[in-house]
């Protein structure tokens, strides 16, 4: 599998394995970018030279420029994303300018869903969704493989079951 940053073993037994994400992920939200802001660039090239003229219209430009920034900007967000199985819990971490790092004990999953929508099937991706019993430690992994997403639902949710039964 593809993925964003390259699993990384530590030199102790306690540092986790980071999975990133897959490639994929980072193509589709792309591909949105340039569709709507092309889009957008587009309509308001062709109502501003239309209603206000050939100078008014440079400003379609904007878009433009939001679309060079929000291309890098994913590029950094998909990098960010990173997940690791650990013995006790599931770690999730993302964030450029605000990590936010999200600890998950196998213990309070309640439910692992795998949901895919027709653009992330068209591009080979699922989401895994954890719920637990506190609903502000819900987390998501986007755009896994759906092999992977499977893989790793399976995994949470036999480790959560073992794990719930000892409470």
């Amino acid at each position: 599998m593809e993925t964003g940053s390259m699993e990384t073993t530590g030199n102790s037994a306690t540092e986790p394995v980071w999975n990133g994400l897959p490639r994929g992920l980072l193509r589709m939200r792309r591909l949105l970018l340039v569709v709507w802001l092309g889009l957008l660039t587009i309509v308001v090239g062709l109502v501003l030279e239309t209603f206000a003229g050939l100078v008014w219209a440079s400003f379609a430009l904007l878009p433009l420029a939001l679309l060079v920034w929000g291309w890098r900007m994913l590029g950094r967000n998909w990098q960010s994303w990173r997940y690791a199985e650990r013995a006790d819990d599931l770690l999730i971490s993302k964030g450029v300018l605000w990590r936010e790092e999200t600890v998950v004990p196998y213990g309070r999953m309640q439910l692992v869903e795998v949901t895919s929508g027709p653009v992330e099937r068209h591009f080979g991706l699922a989401s895994v969704q954890l719920h637990t019993a506190a609903a502000a430690t819900d987390a998501r992994i986007p755009g896994l493989d759906p092999d992977e997403a499977e893989r790793l639902r399976d995994r949470l949710t036999e480790l959560g079951e073992a794990r719930s039964a000892g409470l």
